[in-house]
């Protein structure tokens, strides 16, 4: 069960849609998020689509175990969460800040895929899963890493990277990965944005190149 019976959800043809409706419907009435387990709301994102699955994001995103990262700007982690790349998403989360997101970073539960994070910006929710390029692996492995978890990756350059290389790896990524959205790329202060009609037009090799070392 993904809620307790005192919600009481109907579990019709229609059973996620109600689901998330009554729950953001009863955050805005009670002011708070009902008790509930986070683990199991995000093993739902892997089932749900669409609207469904936006709604989801917004839902998990209000919930009361998150918190306010100290001395951080819009950036929100979830309590009691302790994860051993949080430098590293941290670093990323500053970034996607300054491009105008609030930033959730995703606990890890085990047993669970989940990505890293959650961005809103201007009303707008998407999840991303972040890859840090800080040495030679193998970007084209690491995204191959993120199939299934989500279809917006966030890559983060913290070391030098061959821009054609990297523009390579990224095509290749949209070519067996039929359900991915979005490659965001950011490059210090820069940001590049990836989706699948730009990665299949014929210049996108060139054009990468240019944005990446301009």
């Amino acid at each position: 069960m993904f809620v307790q019976q005192k919600y009481r959800i109907s579990r019709d043809k229609f059973g996620f849609s109600r689901i998330s409706l009554y729950l953001c419907n009863l955050f805005k009435q009670e002011k708070k998020m009902p008790e509930y387990d986070i683990a199991l709301e995000l093993a739902r994102l892997h089932i749900l689509t669409g609207a469904d699955f936006v709604r989801q994001l917004k839902m998990l995103a209000q919930y009361n175990i998150f918190k306010p990262v100290e001395n951080e700007k819009d950036i929100f982690t979830a309590e009691g969460s302790h994860r051993d790349d949080l430098p590293s998403l941290l670093d990323a989360a500053r970034k996607a800040v300054v491009h105008g997101n609030r930033v959730y970073i995703l606990p890890n539960p085990r047993g669970i895929r989940t990505a890293d994070f959650i961005f809103e910006n201007k009303g707008i929710f998407k999840m991303y899963d972040l890859k840090t390029i800080s040495g030679k692996a193998s970007l084209e492995n690491r995204l191959m890493e993120s199939i299934g978890q989500t279809n917006h990756v966030l890559i983060n350059v913290c070391s030098q990277y061959n821009p054609r290389l990297m523009a390579t790896q990224i095509r290749n990524y949209f070519q067996v990965n039929p359900t991915a959205i979005e490659v965001l790329v950011y490059k210090g202060k820069k940001m590049i944005v990836v989706t699948r009609r730009i990665a299949q037009n014929p210049l996108f090799l060139i054009l990468f190149q240019r944005k990446y070392v301009k």
